[in-house]
């Protein structure tokens, strides 16, 4: 079309939207510009623009914000899309490996015995009175190497771990505190350690948060527990 313009076939080009014109907003003012130079009309259905009787510097601010409406579109449309596949059950992050699993050739997770044996590990230390440091110590100790292959491990790994219900059997989508509703799949995968166990970290985390709540509503530490290192 450019090369049209520029061998004078073309004089008014007529579009249903700005957006086709280009993937973002340089690359549409780039085009105007250019058509603009080659003395090229063009008229926006849509947006009921003609470039003939619009300034450069409102043209620019017309379509800086069509660009920005669209992209808060265009993301807005990822989200839903995102929960009508979590609602559904057909969402792939459903069975996302985490340590500890693999994915067949089905995209299933299926159990990664060799790091299974180490998520059990790390929940039978914290049960015995390990604490997330005295736990990185241990594996680092027995020679275990992390999630990503490396000698040291970061605490956040072993905080993860202890948290996750995926090695329960159960996935919880879109659980960060910014929507509405979370979605829950039990039975979605083959467990690794029982539900009893994980309840009674789960207990015992809270029990180790040394939080206690007094009369007036304040919370307070409590000085109560020492974790063993």
């Amino acid at each position: 079309m450019l090369q049209d313009c520029k061998s004078r076939d073309i004089e008014i080009i007529l579009t249903k939207s700005i957006s086709r014109f280009g993937r973002d907003t340089v690359e549409i003012l780039d085009t105007l510009n250019q058509l603009r130079v080659l003395g090229v009309r063009v008229i926006f259905e849509q947006e009921v623009l003609d470039t003939a009787d619009t300034d450069n510097d409102l043209m620019i601010s017309i379509i800086e914000s069509i660009a920005q409406a669209e992209n808060e579109s265009r993301s807005e449309n990822i989200k839903w899309g995102i929960k009508q596949r979590a609602a559904q059950g057909t969402s792939k992050l459903y069975n996302r490996k985490c340590y500890g699993y693999n994915n067949d050739k089905d995209g299933n997770l299926v159990i990664n015995e060799s790091e299974a044996k180490n998520v059990r590990l790390i929940y039978n230390l914290y049960l015995q009175g390990k604490s997330v440091l005295g736990i990185v110590k241990e594996l680092e100790r027995m020679g275990i190497k992390s999630p990503t292959g490396k000698n040291t491990w970061p605490k956040r790994s072993i905080e993860v771990i202890l948290s996750n219900e995926k090695y329960i059997g159960n996935v919880r989508l879109l659980d960060n505190g910014k929507h509405d509703l979370c979605y829950l799949s039990e039975d979605n995968n083959p467990a690794i350690i029982s539900k009893e166990t994980f309840q009674a970290v789960q207990i015992e985390k809270q029990h180790r948060s040394n939080v206690v709540k007094s009369e007036d509503g304040v919370q307070r530490k409590s000085r109560k527990y020492s974790s063993k290192k």
